[in-house]
């Protein structure tokens, strides 16, 4: 399933979970009774209530703390206590200490201080542990899942805070949306809060255009506690499947490409040797071309996966001579491949099958097996034929 935030007034920790369940109402009953059997229920009570601001409809999430709770300031290494302590499963605690721990960072470098010394105030409080806790239990409800956002509304102004007024986005939220896509629509107030901000650094979302084909399941809209001029302050989710043939498959990859010009072809053939062997690696291409002053130099490509870019950029430098890499997330379809061993007098010959559509196998025999047997051109035509032609009938026989 892919999802898809659109926040067109921003996002919350509550707006969050309010999309979330006015998508997908089933999960809320369950959300409740989880929530009050984990024993926070004894500090605050979590329920969805329908809203509608004039405009459009949707659900509101509210948390309410009870007689239980305790003073809003608390320190991030007590939050994590608390957690740790409730019976929430493992998956929801991981994911619930992971959102704090992001904004106990983030505070961390505002305020110089060690992240578990972090004491937070307007995040510390019942209402705000229980939005993250409820926004970490449906993440984990939902299953594997691919995630994407539209840009980040920004915001404008002045919000008073336990710290004095300070600037929106909050100083902890903009180190939070550090490498996100924002845009100023022009209406003031804080759009996207430390929690909200916290979430969406935890889903780690796309945000390049929609993969497509896609069928749009459902959708829900997540309303904020405040009221925007002109708009809904709404968070928006819309819930989609992939409309890809049976026999292949669509997902995103990153393309990297530079170009190079001072580097011997021999130490340039053992960087691309490296780079290809990293892990987030899925292609290495090169080919000729004539830069500045007519020299002949290579334009290398470099097919990654989305979230090992930043990693191999900077192995692309460490290896090489070029000074600047390009970058962007491209779709794409593959056909679902596996891989057969076939013995052979000598060795072992791998032979990658790819399916086409209709069912119908190609296969390509591995050269470098085939080269490892030392036997002549002749031969090796022979292995080659004999490999794929044996993995061809590994196909029928299943």
């Amino acid at each position: 399933m892919h999802l898809h935030l659109d926040p067109v007034g921003g996002i919350a920790g509550d707006m969050f979970a309010a999309a979330v369940l006015d998508t997908f109402p089933a999960l809320e009953e369950e959300l409740r009774t989880t929530f009050d059997a984990s024993g926070l229920g004894a500090y605050a009570g979590v329920s969805r209530l329908d809203h509608e601001d004039g405009v459009q409809s949707g659900s509101r999430f509210v948390a309410e703390p009870r007689a239980a709770a305790e003073t809003h300031a608390r320190e991030a290494a007590e939050i994590g206590r608390i957690i740790d302590g409730s019976g929430l499963d493992d998956g929801v605690r991981a994911r619930a200490t992971a959102i704090f721990s992001l904004l106990a960072e983030a505070e961390s470098r505002v305020h110089d201080v060690p992240a578990d010394a972090v004491r937070f105030h307007e995040v510390g409080g019942w209402d705000s542990i229980a939005d993250v806790v409820s926004a970490a239990w449906l993440i984990e409800a939902l299953g594997p899942s691919e995630w994407s956002c539209a840009p980040l509304p920004l915001g404008r102004g002045r919000v008073e805070s336990a710290h004095g007024t300070l600037p929106v986005p909050a100083p902890a939220t903009v180190l939070l949306l550090e490498g996100m896509p924002v845009h100023d629509d022009g209406r003031p107030g804080e759009r996207v809060t430390p929690t909200g901000a916290a979430i969406l650094r935890h889903l780690a979302p796309s945000f390049a255009p929609l993969p497509g084909p896609l069928r749009l399941l459902r959708s829900g809209s997540g309303f904020g506690a405040r009221t925007l001029e002109g708009m809904s302050n709404v968070l928006r989710l819309l819930a989609f499947e992939a409309l890809a043939p049976e026999n292949a498959a669509n997902d995103r990859v990153t393309v990297c490409g530079f170009e190079i010009d001072d580097q011997s072809p021999e130490d340039l053939a053992v960087a691309l040797d490296r780079l290809r062997a990293l892990d987030g690696v899925l292609d290495v291409a090169q080919a000729p071309v004539f830069g500045k002053k007519g020299r002949l130099g290579a334009q290398v490509q470099v097919l990654t996966r989305p979230e090992a870019c930043a990693r191999i950029i900077d192995e692309v430098f460490a290896q090489t001579t070029t000074l600047g890499v390009r970058w962007h997330e491209v779709n794409r379809r593959v056909l679902p491949r596996d891989e057969i061993q076939v013995d052979e007098d000598g060795g072992t010959v791998r032979v990658k099958r790819a399916r086409r559509p209709g069912g119908e196998y190609s296969v390509k025999a591995e050269m470098d097996d085939v080269a490892a047997l030392g036997v002549g051109r002749k031969a090796r035509e022979g292995v080659r034929y004999q490999a794929e032609a044996a993995a061809l009938g590994d196909d029928e026989q299943a």
